[in-house]
């Protein structure tokens, strides 16, 4: 499904960590200095080398700056914004990376025509009223959904659940959408931007009747532990917006990553393990078998879910 652009997936950080502080999406309008122009005079007490190295190093960020603003700028017009949170909320350390990658025609052709339809952005300003949103369905939140064929089928073999999909990876938006409105799926809504704001601004309180996060980021290395969604600090937003009842469901194929849901959702007092034996279940005939997880399949790799029902 993904590996969290919710998540799920994602361009990899960094192996500098200094990605942790710095913003994930664009500030104010010319916020960041290009640096300054190269003069071709040596200031009074520097050496030619240094001069240029300062020289160098404008240019660089001056590049990387121009490249960040250009990843960031919206596709076209009414379509998922680039940034939808903006400057309202925060910055801190993100579970994904923003990625752009080209979106085909038949995607944007499903975007132009169905994101005024079926798509929002998370832009924390309001409460979202899902019973008007999917005409009284109950309503199950996925986080991170890759290109969206586990979701589109998910959604036209249950079409008496809403699934409220999230992800910030424009061809998956534009894919999932295609793909429902292919199957004649209208219970799909696809949400673009930061989940953490979506849980935390604009989700009331036990609205939601479950919460799907399939094959996120695993972030394998000790140091980027830290982006991994599924962390004490998340679930306390999970639990107040599902209704007493409804299913936290994970699935990984990292083994660490397992280990560590299994722990963290244990832990929690406002969820208990499904599964008897207080360990991970079988995989619920609802949730297909991706093509992602296939291919982790083939290399051996071995595939956990949980399922923890919040109390």
């Amino acid at each position: 499904m993904s590996e969290q652009p919710l998540n799920p997936s994602t361009a990899a950080a960094s192996d500098d960590d200094a990605a942790d502080t710095a913003p994930a999406g664009p500030g104010p309008a010319d916020s960041t200095p290009a640096g300054p122009e190269p003069t071709g005079h040596t200031p009074t007490g520097s050496t030619a080398a240094d001069v240029a190295a300062d020289e160098a190093a404008a240019l660089r960020a001056a590049s990387f700056e121009r490249a960040r603003r250009l990843r960031m700028e919206p596709r076209f017009p009414g379509g998922p914004a680039a940034d939808p949170a903006g400057s309202h909320h925060e910055r801190r350390i993100r579970s994904f990376q923003p990625r752009r990658s080209r979106v085909t025609t038949g995607q944007q052709e499903a975007l132009e025509r169905l994101w005024p339809k079926w798509g929002l952005d998370i832009d924390g300003q309001r409460v979202l009223d899902l019973a008007d949103l999917f005409d009284g369905l109950p309503v199950v939140l996925e986080i991170g959904f890759g290109m969206g064929e586990a979701t589109a089928q998910m959604a036209a073999d249950d079409p008496g659940t809403g699934i409220l999909a999230v992800d910030v990876h424009t061809p998956g938006q534009g894919n999932l959408l295609g793909l429902a409105d292919k199957a004649g799926s209208t219970n799909v809504r696809v949400a673009n931007g930061d989940a953490v704001i979506l849980l935390r601004e604009m989700l009331a309180p036990e609205s939601l009747d479950g919460l799907r996060v399939y094959f996120p980021d695993p972030w394998p290395k000790a140091r980027h532990h830290k982006r991994r969604l599924i962390q004490p600090e998340f679930l306390d937003l999970v639990a107040p917006v599902l209704r007493p009842g409804a299913v936290v469901h994970c699935a990984t194929d990292w083994e660490p990553y397992a280990e560590q849901m299994l722990e963290v959702l244990t832990a929690h007092p406002r969820f208990e393990n499904t599964a008897a034996d207080g360990g991970y279940a079988p995989r619920p005939a609802f949730r297909p078998l991706t093509r992602f997880e296939g291919q982790g399949l083939d290399k051996g790799h071995v595939v956990h879910d949980l399922l923890f029902a919040r109390v």
